[in-house]
């Protein structure tokens, strides 16, 4: 291949300048930087990277997204596959990594470290230490992915680790996951060889954390949102920090990516090569990635923007090949096959019902119900007084308490019933089988008529997220595990925002309502959460009750 001379501006994050080059490219490499004193229009630096995100979250398959990652600069992923993990085992790893062959992006897979991510729900497969070591002694299995399951490396559950020793057998890393664990717990987590964490909500906890020896993930994804509190530790960590969306929906993935963060860290006065090493250079150190940072000899992996402070992307280039140019993502599309698990049958209203003893009714003064909040994954525990009609207790739609339930997709068990605050649905009904961990069908609703339409309409297609309301459904299929559709990225980012419209349209007040919905059975975040078992206290790990 005959050599390429680009002539723009350098900017050399690791000698912290910019100047004028003219950078030869060859047979996918960096054959060399020359200064020179010509002047250039724009900038070239390396591409950026999304140091933990969960592609499942996109509800797009690997190929799809890195069509859509490139308009945005990204050339690059630390990938947790653990939520088609959850559903269909190795072979959803498989499948994924498969796909992601296809196509000229740089996918880092990890082992999943927790399918199931906890004994009280139910998933559909389970991977143990054993298959982790395995996993781990794959050449394109690059980590062990985040530790969720916090409480078992406090207590040094034999499974747990015995996962942890073979991260560090293969000479590989270990993410982390411990919102809101700190002192000597913290400490101990830490110890046992947990890296990184991006779970922190607060710049308490992940200075904390950072002064531990841990590297910490800004994260600002669809639902969660910690880049406002955790920006400023940058000024100060710039070589133990990174930048991760960990779940992103489609429709923001077509707005934007890593560069959206890196535009806002400068826009806050975050020193420019500070940003670019938690995008660009952390990763690749950390995780040991394959991936260049625009030197001498390294794979030619990078980006030409327009300026070091919009940073609109002009180009992206991958092993030297151009994969977005002239606003146009120049990946092709590759057809590919669905894989899935789901053995439940339709259901009827009255499976939704929560009657109440009436020889006890009078007992029932207060119910413990979901408080969500807007931004985070976390959840408090509301108290409030029921609303109960004909000795069954109901929605309470005045004061938007709403009835969530999760229903066993794996198997026809008895559906767990509890209340949420904040969706603020005023009729209709939402549901998904996007629910982390084990992907179980969520809904939350003003009846149980509208509950139960919902929940048929996700078994009818094989999953997906709907909204729905007096018989009119608006429905996003997912046939790949539930999670995912193989449709087009502009397709389905088009089809998810019909479906995010409508449950505006019924009266939700949540930026995200579907991605805040997939993570009220997320047991391993506290505060209260509902999995397909009955209602969960995070704070004690353990069931608790309605009353």
């Amino acid at each position: 291949m005959k050599p390429v001379e680009l002539y723009h501006y350098f900017v050399d994050i690791l000698q912290q300048k910019i100047y004028p080059a003219c950078i030869v490219v060859a047979d996918g490499k960096i054959l060399s930087v020359r200064e020179t004193d010509l002047e250039c229009q724009h900038f070239i630096l390396p591409g950026f990277i999304d140091a933990h995100v969960h592609i499942e979250s996109s509800m797009l398959i690997p190929s799809e997204f890195a069509r859509m990652a490139v308009r945005h600069g990204t050339v690059a992923t630390v990938s947790d596959p653990h939520e088609i993990a959850n559903v269909c085992g190795t072979a959803g790893i498989e499948y994924m990594l498969a796909n992601a062959e296809k196509v000229p992006f740089k996918f880092h897979f990890g082992a999943p470290s927790c399918v199931p991510a906890t004994r009280f729900e139910t998933a559909g497969a389970t991977i143990d230490s054993a298959e982790i070591e395995k996993l781990l002694a794959r050449d394109d299995i690059f980590y062990l992915s985040e530790m969720m399951n916090y409480p078992g490396v406090l207590f040094e559950e034999e499974e747990v680790m015995k996962k942890i020793a073979a991260a560090n057998k293969a000479g590989k890393p270990v993410d982390g996951h411990a919102p809101g664990l700190r002192g000597a717990d913290a400490e101990k987590y830490i110890r046992a060889g947990i890296s990184t964490d991006h779970e922190c909500f607060t710049m308490e906890e992940a200075a904390e954390k950072l002064t531990l020896g841990m590297k910490i993930l800004i994260r600002e994804g669809s639902a969660a949102k910690n880049f406002d509190a955790l920006i400023p530790l940058l000024h100060h960590y710039e070589d133990q920090m990174m930048f991760c969306c960990d779940d992103k929906h489609p429709d923001e993935l077509e707005l934007h990516h890593i560069n959206q963060h890196v535009k806002r860290s400068v826009q806050k006065g975050v020193d420019l090569y500070k940003t670019l090493k938690a995008a660009c250079i952390n990763p690749i150190l950390h995780y040991q990635l394959q991936v260049g940072m625009l030197r001498e000899g390294d794979a030619a992996d990078f980006i030409i923007v327009d300026s070091c402070s919009d940073f609109n992307i002009l180009k992206t280039v991958i092993n030297g090949e151009t994969v977005f140019e002239n606003g146009q993502s120049l990946i092709k599309s590759v057809e590919e096959g669905s894989i899935n698990q789901f053995e439940c049958h339709h259901k009827s209203a009255d499976d939704f019902v929560i009657r109440v003893d009436e020889t006890k009714m009078q007992e029932v003064k207060s119910i413990r119900v979901i408080e969500a909040l807007e931004g985070q994954l976390i959840t408090k525990t509301f108290f409030a007084n029921p609303k109960i009609e004909n000795a069954c207790l109901v929605s309470d739609l005045e004061n938007d308490i709403l009835k969530i339930v999760v229903v066993n997709r794996y198997g026809n068990q008895p559906i767990a019933k509890a209340f949420i605050k904040n969706f603020g649905l005023k009729r209709g009904a939402i549901a998904s089988t996007v629910a982390h961990d084990s992907h179980n069908i969520i809904c939350v609703g003003t009846s149980d008529f509208e509950i139960c339409d919902a929940v048929n309409a996700l078994m009818d297609c094989g999953g997906g997220v709907v909204a729905c309301h007096n018989g009119e459904q608006t429905v996003l299929p997912l046939p790949v595990a539930g999670l995912m559709s193989n449709d087009t990225a502009e397709k389905v980012a088009a089809a998810y925002s019909l479906v995010d419209l409508e449950a505006k349209k019924l009266g939700s007040t949540l930026q995200a309502p579907f991605m805040t919905l997939s993570f009220m059975a997320l047991l391993v975040i506290p505060e209260l959460k509902l999995s397909d078992q009955g209602l969960f206290d995070g704070k004690r790990f353990a069931f608790t009750e309605l009353y």
